[in-house]
């Protein structure tokens, strides 16, 4: 064996050897228990980021892991291919978006390799493929035959300079983050997927999970969000047409004292016709944002329509408003305003000299100041009619049975989640396999005709879609009722579709002739899902829905496409997160280069638990390669002084040989848990290190001695290698050992080695802590007695005062009481 641990020869030697054999590809297989172990699939975006490297270790050291266990362990690997990166690339660097992609995804991968994470590389998929898309296409098409399809006008943000739609967070300051265009609030035709329809079950659903986050159920909970209330109808005063608002607080209506509609309202639309001030304010809203969390943070703000309505129950007329934090698209796009009982309410109230009417009073009768803000506590009702005394339990139901019984109004649950709008204005995404025909109108695209191939070889200038302008030849078709021309749907599909469903095309990458097989119902769910944090809602939210989709086409079983799921924290250095900007960013292929991809994984796992976030160390990277390098020469001495050939007997051992494979069998205890269930690698990895540092103190050059010293470094090796899978390879065949190290079986605990003779007692002397002695576990109390007054330690602190009580906790403690 060589003397020194060179990790780059090593490393390639190892990582060819996967290969040549096809370690880590996998098969259907019935008669073994399988474990599905997946890592959200990275962007290509040239180059991995040591966010990626601590992602796809956390996964691996799962997988293998599993594998170990003798589990049937599918991890594959794939990429989330299409998006707006590409694009701004390709107007970066005049190459187009798809060269750009495949050239990074090759990149990647090899990257990947160099890592030695144990993928399935025989499924990988990219999203950009025609052959994967394909079957997304084919899902739309049927999700449209359902009813479960639609397209309406939407607004969004659109930057007329560069024509494209551009996201929230591509809005700086009012203006197109590429163009510096003022953008504007449109109205354009957008396809939606209908997901509200399964809003209550996505919901419920979550209750099932008790292998996610809390946190991350909490979150989505609140996305969904659900809530009673009622739908409550005023009347326009000089129309006579309803003006329908929906609110979870019926119990405040008697203190509504305005309405606030939406600036694109019909009703402010139509005020605004001879109201100039109305007209601007119009204007100016449709330059701002349409998110709903960018409508929390901005000045409240709005201009009086002039127009009236009437209060359902008390005939009262309330001006109506409209008003910047009302979104058409939510709800009915406008909301009944009680100012004494809603903060954002009583802030424009304030701000516009409205009436403030206060209807509800604390349970015990206490009536709250309103100067300052507004009581948004239930209570019990005053000033309210009929409805006073009652509490806002009372009130709801009462106050809703007279709405439905005069026709104003009903019950309703309302959901928070919107139906999700999946056009995108962009070129470099999925084609929307719809057909506008000026005959038949819309018309979906044949299933024969499928996959719809986005053309990649395109010049792109940034300044809207190549597809879209007039000379493309994308566009043009015939439409397939009858025959005439027609032209395709030019619309991609928001990128989110493609990673909604990866999971599950990763069990039937091959397959040409249906999106899924019986291959999928064998591995899902996925066992053991592993990302960030930041994708708790959209992501995860859209491939729960899609598998609820997948499931209702006949493609699968289960409800739900992850069992378990695992969200890593962010990597830091300096305490902020790496970034470009910030120049604090550390290469993965440098340091690799330096250390070996060992070294990185093993750092990555130690530095923090998974969950938690990670602050890079230069220290902690050379603490972690020192430490492989003192493993690697223990194992050196170790084989250098000759084969261990006695064979171990446990009942021959002295106090010392037992003692230190009693600490191996603990510490195989440990990791199992710290890897099966806590996920706690870093505290695995701990164990390791004292174990490694007993071994050294270890001088045993006897038989047992060296038999003992065997298993203990091959037990470090088994233990150590999903975490450093390289060396311990290596180790496994100096150690003279045969086959791959993922296929070795798990070390089990020997029980037996894990007896004691004696055990270590604390000793006490009016409650501090004197002395820690060794006495058998089992000992009676005089035994215990009799060893803790025998320590010199305790004898000294006894010295000029009198024992007056020995108190004994069989197994853990004396507490000696002395004056």
């Amino acid at each position: 064996m060589q003397e020194h641990y060179t990790p780059a020869e090593i490393e390639a030697e190892a990582q060819q050897r996967w290969e040549t054999e096809r370690t880590f590809e996998v098969r259907h297989d019935p008669s073994k228990e399988k474990f599905y172990c997946l890592s959200m699939f990275p962007y290509p975006s040239g180059r991995l980021h040591m966010g990626h490297v601590r992602n796809y270790t956390i996964g691996d050291v799962i997988a293998r892991f599993q594998r170990m266990q003798g589990k049937n362990v599918l991890q594959p690997m794939g990429w989330d291919a299409f998006g707006l990166p590409a694009e701004n690339a390709a107007l970066q660097n005049r190459v187009a978006p798809g060269a750009w992609t495949r050239q990074n995804i090759d990149y990647m991968r090899g990257q990947l390799k160099r890592l030695g994470f144990g993928y399935d590389w025989s499924r990988e998929i990219a999203t950009c493929d025609p052959d994967y898309y394909r079957w997304e296409q084919w899902l739309f098409l049927r999700l449209y035959q359902k009813g479960l399809v639609y397209k309406k006008n939407a607004v969004v943000n659109w930057d007329p300079v560069d024509q494209t739609v551009l996201a929230n967070e591509q809005v700086v300051d009012g203006r197109g983050w590429r163009s510096g265009a003022v953008v504007e609030r449109r109205e354009i035709p957008q396809w939606f997927l209908k997901i509200t329809a399964y809003a209550e079950e996505l919901l419920d659903g979550l209750d099932t999970l008790e292998g996610w986050p809390e946190a991350v159920r909490t979150m989505q909970r609140n996305w969904i969000g659900r809530s009673e209330g009622c739908r409550i109808t005023f009347t326009v005063d000089d129309s006579g047409e309803p003006l329908n608002v929906f609110t979870t607080r019926p119990d405040t209506l008697m203190g509504a004292t305005y309405l606030a509609v939406a600036p694109e309202h019909p009703l402010a639309r139509r005020a605004a016709q001879d109201n100039p001030a109305l007209a601007a304010f119009i204007d100016e809203c449709s330059h701002i944002k349409t998110a709903e969390a960018e409508l929390e943070t901005m000045e409240k703000r709005g201009v009086a329509t002039g127009l009236s309505a009437r209060h359902p129950l008390s005939g009262e007329l309330l001006p109506v408003w409209a008003a910047n934090f009302v979104l058409m698209g939510y709800g009915e796009g406008a909301v009944m305003s009680v100012p004494a009982h809603d903060q954002r309410d009583f802030e424009f109230a304030r701000k516009y000299g409205l009436p403030i009417r206060q209807v509800i009073i604390t349970a015990d009768g206490e009536r709250p100041d309103i100067d300052e803000a507004a009581f948004t506590d239930k209570g019990v009702l005053i000033d309210s009619g009929e409805f006073t005394g009652l509490t806002s339990a009372e009130a709801f139901d009462a106050i809703a049975a007279r709405l439905q019984q005069d026709g104003n109004g009903e019950r309703r649950t309302t959901w928070r989640l919107r139906d999700w709008g999946v056009s995108r204005q962009r070129y470099w995404g999925t084609p929307i396999p719809m057909i506008e025909c000026p005959s038949c109108g819309t018309v979906p695209i044949p299933e024969s005709d499928l996959p719809v191939v986005l053309p990649e070889d395109v010049a792109f200038d940034g300044v809207g879609s190549p597809i879209k302008k007039d000379d493309h030849p994308f566009a043009a078709t015939t439409c397939p009722q009858c025959g005439g021309p027609a032209r395709r749907e030019t619309d991609t599909f928001d990128t989110f579709m493609e990673s909604s469903w990866y999971y599950a095309r990763f069990t039937a990458p091959d397959n040409t002739s249906a999106m899924l097989d019986a291959s999928a119902d064998y591995w899902l769910p996925v066992d053991q899902y592993v990302g960030g944090v930041e994708h708790a809602i959209l992501h995860l939210l859209y491939a729960r829905f899609f598998h609820r989709l997948l499931r209702d086409e006949g493609l699968v079983k289960s409800d739900e496409p992850f069992r378990n799921l695992l969200t890593q924290g962010m990597v830091l250095k300096d305490g902020s997160k790496m970034s470009k900007s910030k120049g604090n960013t550390v290469d993965p292929q440098a340091l690799i280069e330096r250390y070996g991809a060992d070294t990185a994984r093993l750092f990555m796992m130690f530095a923090a638990p998974p969950d938690q976030a990670l602050e890079w160390s230069d220290d902690g990277v050379e603490g972690a390669n020192r430490f492989l390098r003192r493993l690697w020469k223990r194992v050196a001495t170790h084989v250098a002084a000759g084969p261990a050939t006695a064979p171990l007997d446990a009942d021959a051992l002295n106090d010392d040989q037992r003692a230190l494979r009693r600490q191996l069998h603990e510490t195989i205890a440990k990791i199992s848990d710290d890897y099966g269930r806590r996920h706690t690698f870093n505290t695995a990895i701990a164990a390791t290190m004292e174990l490694l540092n007993s071994l050294y103190k270890f001088d045993d050059n006897s038989a047992q001695g060296r038999a003992v010293a065997q298993e203990v470094l091959e037990g470090l090796v088994l233990l150590l290698s999903p975490i450093a899978p390289h060396i311990c390879e290596r180790l496994w065949r100096e150690l003279g050992r045969d086959g791959v190290l993922v296929d070795q079986p798990w070390p089990r605990v020997d029980a037996a080695a894990l007896t004691r003779d004696t055990i270590e007692w604390v000793v006490q002397i009016n409650g501090k802590l004197r002395a820690r002695v060794a006495i058998a576990p089992d000992a009676d109390r005089a035994t215990a007695e009799e060893a803790a007054l025998a320590d010199a330690n305790v004898q000294r602190h006894l010295e000029g005062v009198t024992v007056r009580k020995v108190i004994v906790v069989p197994g853990k403690l004396i507490n000696i009481v002395a004056g």
